[in-house]
């Protein structure tokens, strides 16, 4: 501690002065640290580009100024977004001293979402979006069509390479190119940019992804036409057009295109409270799941807010009054809990305010308290109407949720009697499983394998001190056609439950998992595939929050060991084996006496190029091939070496990029329907390769 008459002389501190403090300026902190604005820099990142100036062109369709916007993908992934909107102001902004276009463009926190007369509700309340797409691209060009002037203006990693400049008159053309409709908008803005290849490791746009975000935007802003063209291939362009007048309830609708029908009419309303725009459709299903997705001024929010906890007591409250008021509950029964009114529920909330309070940049949930009673009431009333004029529907409606309350005090007792101890008592554990020694759930492993033979090959070859062996015999239960009574009462699902230790349903705690990850590892066949689809359906429907939060992985074993004397090469798919061929023939093979006129066999280059290996072991040119058809027949050394050894083995960690393009892909494929499943399969049965049958 220093003494009274200390100075600052005395307080040696070396290395860290006002020189090491770095100042960025301008949109220069966004291309040092680019993650923080938009993600990653891989695909997600390149994709929240887009997502940010078709946002900015939504925010005019929802302010009533703009009708139809379109996109294009050109070649070498150059992105081009049209609209027929105001077009941006080009005039000087009085504090920038440079022109409106220039600020937006170049300035964060810049635009027409802060302060009065912009817009009165928009997604991108941040105003950070097209300034950080200028930023993090190597070139951006913006041409404004304004006040009867087209406007042009040019930048390179967001920096202007000139002023604004009118580079002509707004021409009116009543028949445009095809492939060039926004050339016939007389007002608008088009933002055209090339992603920065030093700060991208991803360049190629999803033209599935962007579909999928147009179609939904298209459902949230009813009336507006939304265009997208693919012009990366001159040879074959491709175009997608999506209009609907039905809004959300025609999503409601598209949502449930692969599932039978509970009742005939989709419920819907829109309403205007205290300057809050609330849109609700729903309809159910025979399925038993809930598919509710929330939106705030077109924003996705998949953690749900006040929105959604408005929606739920609404919808619980009026279910219940309903079913009292014509006798389909008895006095003497429970009320319907929130579970029992959801189950295969299909809902869309959509609001529209003018201050939305997001928790994050994400906008994963919304905060505003003032949100829930306007939904609560907005629902509540409507709902009441809807049931009283369509009686059909409410007792299909009251019917399914008294069924599920059914299945739920039948599931209460057998999720009691298989859980009761808890997943913490050692005792009730399930004996198949062979666990780890390590307590720390940090730094265990559960893996499940398929049957005793690879269970055995696994439990021979795993690390006993972190890695837990559970074999499962046969194919679990397909949980997308059953209800959770049915499930608890299987004993490969029971097993699963009880070793991870988290429970299930609203029982669920994640602290309480007992293993940092969870390894599906399958046979390399159809019946391992198939095996892994009904886990990965059981851990979707029953465990997301385990997958949301990164603990779920599918194991890569290899497909194939190459050997050439003492060389030793796995191969993990099919279009990898021609290529390692090809290097094993490099190899020098050991020198050995040929007998008089033996002649050495050699095969052709092109006929190894052309190599499809049926056979389980192959012998070429002195190369070993060995086929693995099950993890059985590899030997606890190969599986420890190729599978679960944690320095060399290869994981796929389970994600949900689309939890709505995911939850339509399980109702089709594990889903009762067979209609929707068969059409899946006709329409990719050409781009399935070497089919195990």
């Amino acid at each position: 501690m220093p003494t009274k008459n200390a100075t600052t002389k005395d307080k040696k501190v070396t290395g860290y002065g006002a020189e090491q403090i770095t100042v960025l300026e301008g949109l220069a902190p966004v291309r040092k640290r680019p993650g923080m604005y938009i993600g990653n820099t891989a695909g997600e990142g390149l994709h929240h580009m887009l997502w940010e100036v078709i946002d900015n062109s939504i925010d005019e369709a929802m302010a009533g100024h703009c009708s139809e916007i379109i996109i294009k993908i050109l070649p070498d992934n150059i992105i081009s977004v049209s609209d027929n909107g105001r077009g941006i102001p080009v005039d000087i902004h009085k504090t920038t001293k440079v022109s409106a276009l220039e600020t937006v463009m170049t300035k964060l926190h810049a635009g027409g979402k802060f302060g009065e007369g912009g817009y009165k509700v928009s997604g991108g309340l941040h105003g950070v979006g097209v300034s950080v797409v200028n930023a993090l691209s190597e070139w951006t060009k913006v041409q404004v069509k304004r006040d009867g002037t087209v406007y042009e203006q040019e930048y390179k990693e967001g920096t202007p390479v000139k002023k604004i400049k009118p580079i002509g008159s707004v021409k009116r053309i009543l028949k445009a190119d095809p492939l060039k409709p926004e050339d016939k908008f007389t007002t608008g803005t088009t933002v055209t940019f090339k992603p920065d290849r030093k700060i991208f490791s991803v360049l190629e746009y999803s033209w599935e992804k962007i579909i999928t975000r147009l179609r939904q935007q298209a459902y949230l802003t009813k009336g507006i036409k939304l265009i997208a063209f693919d012009l990366r291939s001159a040879e074959k362009p491709k175009q997608y057009a999506f209009y609907f007048e039905g809004g959300i309830a025609s999503y409601v609708k598209y949502l449930n295109r692969a599932d039978k029908q509970k009742h005939d009419n989709i419920f819907y309303v829109e309403k205007n409270v205290d300057n809050i725009n609330v849109e609700i459709g729903l309809k159910y299903t025979e399925e038993y799941t809930e598919t509710l997705l929330a939106f705030t001024n077109n924003i996705l929010n998949p953690e749900g807010g006040t929105h959604v906890a408005g929606f739920r007591t609404g919808l619980t409250r009026t279910l219940n009054n309903y079913a009292r008021k014509n006798n389909l509950l008895k006095e003497k029964d429970e009320n319907l809990t929130g579970d029992d009114v959801r189950e295969g529920l299909t809902a869309v909330i959509s609001l529209k305010i003018p201050e939305p309070q997001f928790e994050g940049q994400t906008k994963a949930k919304l905060g505003n308290a003032e949100v829930k009673p306007v939904v609560d009431s907005v629902l509540s009333e409507y709902l009441g109407i809807f049931l009283e004029e369509h009686p059909k529907d409410a007792e299909a409606i009251i019917g399914k949720a008294l069924i599920a309350a059914q299945a739920r005090r039948a599931s209460r007792a057998a999720r009691e009697t298989v859980l009761r101890k808890g997943a913490l008592d050692s005792l009730s554990l399930p004996g198949k499983l062979a666990d780890c020694s390590s307590r720390d759930p940090k730094e265990c492993e559960l893996y499940i394998v398929e049957g005793d033979s690879a269970g055995g090959s696994a439990k021979q070859g795993r690390s006993r001190e972190f890695q837990a062996i559970l074999p499962l015999r046969g194919k679990i239960l397909n949980v997308e056609k059953s209800r959770i009574d049915k499930m608890l009462a299987n004993n490969e699902v029971k097993s699963l439950i009880i070793a991870l230790g988290t429970n299930i349903g609203e029982q669920f705690e994640a602290e309480k998992l007992r293993y940092d990850k969870i390894i599906i590892m399958t046979d390399a066949d159809v019946d391992g595939a198939h095996i892994r689809t009904l886990l990965l359906t059981l851990f979707y429907r029953y465990f997301e929050k385990l997958i949301e939060t990164g603990h779920l992985y599918v194991a890569q074993p290899p497909l194939f060991r190459v050997q050439k004397g003492k060389t030793i090469k796995y191969i993990y798919n099919e279009d990898a084996l021609p290529e390692a061929l090809k290097e094993f023939q490099k190899i020098p093979d050991k020198k050995e006496e040929k007998s008089i006129g033996e002649e050495k066999e050699e095969l052709p280059t092109d006929e190894l190029d052309s190599a499809i290996v049926e056979e389980e072991n192959v012998k070429m040119k002195g190369i070993s091939i060995q086929r693995y058809k099950g993890l059985g027949e590899m030997n606890p050394d190969q599986l420890w070496e190729t599978t679960m050894n944690p320095a060399n083995r290869m994981l796929k960690k389970v994600v949900i990029e689309d939890a709505e393009a995911a939850d339509n892909i399980f109702d089709v494929l594990m889903g009762s329907e067979v209609l929707p499943r068969k059409r899946f399969i006709q329409s990719r049965a050409k781009s399935v390769k070497n089919l195990d049958i």
